[in-house]
C-alpha cells in the first residue's frame, strides 16, 4: 500500500509503501499491523504491516488494487506512528 505524499506519488520515481499479503487474514492484526478489506477495494481480508516502511521505484508497482477510505487512513497512519514509536515524541 503506497503511503507517500501524493506530490511524491506524482512527480518523484520512489515511493514510500507498507507491505500487505496477498494471501486472506487468517488473525486478528497484531499491534503493528491493519487489516484492509472489501471496503478499501479488495478482494478479502487483507493484513498490511505498518512497523517498516519501503520506498519502492514508482514503476514497479503494476496494479491498483483499491483506495483506503480517510477513516481507515487515520487508523492507517495512527498504527504507523504507534508502531515505529512516534507517539511519545509527538506527545512532547
Amino acid at each position: 500500500m503506497i503511503v507517500s505524499h501524493p506530490d511524491r506519488t506524482t512527480h518523484k520515481p520512489d515511493v514510500e509503501v507498507v507491505i500487505c499479503s496477498t494471501q486472506t487474514a487468517r488473525r486478528l492484526a497484531a499491534q503493528h499491523e491493519i487489516i484492509l478489506d472489501q471496503a478499501d477495494g479488495l478482494d478479502w481480508e487483507t493484513l498490511c504491516k505498518c512497523d517498516l516502511i519501503y520506498a519502492v521505484p514508482r514503476g514497479e508497482l503494476k496494479h491498483r488494487r483499491g483506495n483506503v477510505s480517510l477513516n481507515r487512513r487515520r487508523q492507517l497512519v495512527q498504527t504507523i506512528i504507534a508502531a515505529h514509536g512516534w507517539a511519545q515524541v509527538l506527545a512532547g
